[in-house]
């Protein structure tokens, strides 16, 4: 088996990841669940692996591996599609985790997002996409970049590391940059930005202090930051904001989020009833003047509260989300709610 024939079987499975570690055998991650390849006596060989994983590299990513021992890249294979790779080294040699990314761009209808998403479009100021790695963020932030550009006339300039979903402009005109390639880094980058007369800024993730500090300033200087924090709830996103500045800078920072933030949608992936796909639920939290004054005053574990009875205004939390996402059958039987009966059985 060649390593286009491991790249076409993890795309013809519909797989979502491909494993590829050296001393082991392939392994793929289909509808959520990790599966070895039936074949158990295909062991990949380290000279073979690396060799293969450097023939879809650039001289330059090579070198970046070999002095990082770490990477993130994307690449393009014919008649397979676009991957996003992460290349490493682990105890019996080299690895990669390859993503498998659509080539059609998705549409937020397509992803059933909540309508609040297009309307917080319309605002300047900070939108953030949160959940855990593999829940579709990097999905729901090209859907948002392709309704901006088939409906405005804006300037986007994406910054991603490293870039997945690419966008050919439309009504808008789109700038994709790769942190690594194009800028050091994700600071560096949003410092030059801002002088390249952007309307939009998609930054692929808040990682850092600096970071968060120039998206935040950006936000709140006439602009539309698009951004990605790995967290579980809104709630958390915006504690994990606040918890990177030091004890003297929370207030200050606090109040910054508060007046900069135009909403939080934090995602989940699920089974839909005959578990052959998988859907995003989404938990929507909308920067009410309420919801400001919770940032502000870090009462933060109120924000689930405010989400419960915020119906109207666009709100709702992932229990509400995932109960409406079964009521419209795109989701299976309501994890959290096996999780208490099961609960409940133990007790009894």
């Amino acid at each position: 088996m060649t390593f286009y024939d491991l790249l076409a079987f993890a795309v013809a499975c519909d797989a979502s990841d491909l494993h590829l570690r050296s001393g082991q055998a392939p392994w793929v991650r289909v509808r959520g669940k990790l599966q070895r390849l039936k074949d158990a006596s295909l062991v990949l060989e380290q000279s073979w692996l690396h060799a293969s994983l450097t023939a879809c590299m650039s001289a330059n990513d090579v070198q970046r591996w070999q002095h990082q021992l770490a990477l993130d890249f994307a690449c393009e294979v014919p008649a397979l599609g676009r991957f996003r790779a992460h290349v490493f080294q682990h105890s019996l040699g080299c690895g990669a985790t390859f993503r498998i990314l659509r080539s059609r761009l998705p549409t937020l209808s397509q992803l059933h997002a909540p309508p609040v998403l297009t309307q917080w479009l319309n605002h300047k100021g900070l939108l953030l996409v949160t959940g855990a790695t593999g829940s579709g963020k990097s999905t729901t932030l090209a859907a948002l970049v392709q309704h901006l550009n088939t409906h405005e006339a804006l300037h986007i300039v994406t910054l991603e590391d490293p870039i997945e979903f690419v966008h050919i402009s439309q009504q808008s005109l789109i700038t994709q940059r790769e942190i690594g390639l194009h800028s050091p880094s994700f600071a560096a980058a949003l410092r030059a930005v801002l002088r390249e007369d952007p309307d939009v800024i998609l930054v692929g993730e808040m990682r850092d202090h600096e970071t968060i500090q120039l998206a935040l300033t950006a936000a709140e200087t006439g602009h539309l930051v698009l951004a990605s924090l790995h967290t579980r709830s809104a709630a958390s996103s915006v504690e994990r904001i606040i918890d990177v500045f030091a004890g003297a800078e929370k207030n200050w920072i606090r109040s910054q989020l508060s007046e900069a933030l135009i909403g939080i949608v934090s995602q989940e992936l699920h089974p839909s009833p005959n578990g052959q796909a998988r859907h995003a639920v989404f938990e929507t939290l909308s920067a009410t003047h309420a919801v400001r004054h919770l940032i502000k005053e870090g009462k933060t574990s109120q924000l689930q509260s405010a989400m419960q009875t915020g119906a109207a205004l666009g709100m709702q939390t992932m229990s509400q989300a995932l109960e409406l996402a079964g009521q419209h059958g795109l989701i299976g039987k309501n994890p959290r709610m096996l999780e208490k009966i099961q609960a409940s059985e133990q007790t009894l």
